[in-house]
């Protein structure tokens, strides 16, 4: 029998880095799950998967890539909240700058055969709605830190012929999320109105989002592993959606008619974020599977078993 091919998936326990983990398993992949479960959860991960508890920013990262000996690396773990890279801009750039470089120079020098980036089309773009053609122009530190990556990794490429897609998710949801931080709207008024809390809605709730399923993005992320596409591309539904829009939706599926409260505007907030990911269809033969009143059945499904 041919030995697997051997993945390692950063952030594996986290809500993105899970799913991704359960599909490359079902698809007879070797998975190494690298978290510090700063956020993550040793539940989420599969159990299938080898876990090394780690900091990717840390000198240990070295040791434990060189014992797995990856041939592929999907990068998923990051500080993800925007709001908390405009309050802690130091801590955001060594989490997903110099974390991510620590992968990205041991996979050059390596012979990783793939890197898969976790970008964010929803903060490095200057203009939506966007496709890759449009300048990479982020407003926050968290944007920031994406796009100096992507910018790494076009080095990297160039300089040792490292191929790599960097995805440029949209506003990812689903089962699995966390409900308790300040990134992941669907996740917070999941739970709150499970548990008969108010939900808060940042300033005037027109903040229009392209929210993608996650299942759709581990399926993204497996097709950008076996496939040649090197460069960034977009994953998301081109559908836009505002927050009282979807506030409707979760409270529609949850069959109640609680008012949501409103708040101020959140630092570092876009007004609008929309992607055309008619790109990762050509390069992929990728496209969104899951329409958003599914995915909200889903996730909704997902917090009420948790809660019982």
């Amino acid at each position: 029998m041919a030995a697997k091919e051997r993945v390692v998936v950063t952030g594996g326990a986290g809500f993105i880095g899970s799913h991704i983990t359960d599909l490359l398993i079902r698809k007879g992949y070797e998975v190494a799950v690298f978290d510090d479960l700063s956020t993550g959860k040793k539940e989420n991960i599969n159990p299938k998967a080898k876990f090394t508890r780690v900091d990717i920013a840390s000198p240990a990262l070295l040791s434990a890539l060189k014992k797995f000996s990856p041939q592929y690396i999907i990068h998923e773990a990051a500080q993800i909240s925007v709001s908390r890279s405009v309050r802690f801009p130091l801590e955001d750039a060594r989490v997903n700058v110099t974390g991510a470089l620590n992968l990205l120079d041991y996979a050059a020098r390596n012979k990783v055969k793939k890197f898969i980036f976790a970008s964010s089309g929803g903060t490095v773009y200057g203009k939506y709605p966007a496709d890759e053609n449009c300048p990479l122009d982020p407003i926050s530190p968290y944007g920031i830190t994406k796009a100096v990556m992507e910018w790494y990794l076009r080095f990297y490429h160039k300089e040792y012929g490292l191929r790599y897609t960097s995805l440029r998710y949209s506003n990812v949801y689903g089962p699995r999320q966390d409900p308790h931080g300040e990134a992941g709207v669907v996740a917070i008024f999941c739970r709150k109105l499970l548990a008969g809390e108010a939900c808060v809605i940042n300033g005037d709730g027109k903040y229009i989002r392209d929210y993608v399923y996650c299942k759709d993005v581990a399926r993204a992320n497996f097709l950008a592993l076996r496939s040649s596409a090197t460069g960034g591309l977009n994953i998301g539904t081109g559908i836009s959606t505002d927050v009282n829009q979807l506030y409707s939706k979760i409270v529609k599926v949850l069959g109640i008619n609680t008012k949501a409260k409103y708040g101020p505007h959140r630092a570092g907030d876009l007004r609008k974020s929309l992607l055309d990911w008619r790109k990762a269809k050509k390069a992929l033969g990728w496209k969104p599977l899951t329409g958003l009143d599914e995915g909200i059945s889903e996730t909704v499904g997902f917090f009420r078993s948790e809660l019982n």
